[in-house]
């Protein structure tokens, strides 16, 4: 049976506003939750982007949820800071938090100044702080010369129980590639064909574990208001590889995202004033085998959908 969650969306919603949302989230029944780690929004309009870790620490400790987030070591963030942070919120949540591993976007990496790679280098980078951050977690000692670099590091503070390092991908190659170390896979919503062979890809190539899913959509009381609000939040965000990786800051999403067409967003969100509507789009998604759907409502007002979801599309979804 497939299990809801909300995505708590750190570059359009202030921290302390977002921990108010995710305990809300919780009151409404959803049943886990999970956020994005950036450094920058992928818009002026969306104007936020708090420091994940800080904020997973007080939502663990201020609600009963299992969260996750998706993080992209190997530049911004180094390996063993990455083992550190997931292993001390393992240590002080057992059981209650996964962390989604990826090979980044030059708009939240580029801050440190080096080069931003070539998308292979960056899997085969990815590849190498897996299995530092595996290593570490074990309790080994790791020293590691490659794309990364390790001197003689170790935890001294590990978790209790194993924490899932899952596979985060959009494309049926990137789901391949990373059945070879995954605990699980998370993608986002694309057309089900797609979709179909993402999850063909991984499962194909040995990939374990659950399959989750991130849904963005946009609900309001009309659907005018709805399509207004995921143009002005999200129309940034529709666009493939590798003009989504490779742009370096807000200002470039918002000049090339200036002639997005209501066509283009409606592409890349669920838009609907019809609860039944986003039900019956989510229950297509849970038929294809997705075990984790997290839903993100790409408003930076959540109370309403909040109020939707719980009186309209969790109850239909669990009937």
């Amino acid at each position: 049976m497939t299990t809801y969650g909300f995505h708590a969306s750190h570059e359009q919603i202030a921290p302390s506003r977002l921990l108010a949302d995710v305990q809300a989230a919780e009151q409404a029944g959803f049943a886990m939750a999970m956020c994005s780690d950036h450094f920058a929004p992928w818009s002026a309009r969306q104007g936020h982007s708090g420091f994940t870790w800080s904020w997973l620490g007080a939502a663990l400790a201020t609600t009963s949820l299992r969260l996750g987030c998706v993080n992209a070591p190997g530049q911004r963030y180094h390996p063993a800071i990455v083992a550190q942070a997931a292993a001390t919120l393992g240590e002080m949540f057992p059981g209650r938090f996964w962390v989604a591993l990826g090979s980044g976007q030059a708009m939240n990496e580029h801050i440190t100044g080096d080069r931003w790679p070539t998308k292979d280098t960056r899997l085969r980078r990815l590849e190498e702080c897996v299995h530092v951050i595996r290593r570490l977690h074990a309790g080994e000692e790791v020293t590691h010369d490659g794309l990364v670099t390790v001197d003689r590091a170790r935890l001294y503070d590990r978790p209790t129980e194993p924490i899932p390092l899952i596979a985060a991908a959009i494309s049926a190659a990137t789901a391949a590639r990373g059945a070879r170390w995954a605990d699980g896979l998370i993608t986002i919503n694309q057309p089900l064909d797609t979709l179909r062979e993402v999850v063909a890809a991984y499962r194909d190539h040995g990939g374990r574990g659950p399959l989750a899913l991130q849904v963005h959509l946009s609900w309001a009381p009309t659907h005018d208001e709805a399509l207004a609000v995921a143009r002005d939040q999200w129309r940034s965000n529709v666009f493939a590889e590798p003009l989504s990786l490779d742009l370096p800051t807000p200002e470039h999403f918002d000049i090339a995202s200036s002639d997005v067409t209501d066509a283009s967003v409606t592409a890349a969100v669920n838009v609907s004033a019809d609860p039944a509507r986003h039900v019956a789009w989510l229950e297509e998604y849970a038929a294809l085998g997705f075990d984790e759907i997290y839903l993100h409502h790409v408003g930076q007002d959540q109370q309403a959908w909040l109020e939707t979801a719980a009186t309209a599309v969790l109850p239909a979804l669990a009937g």
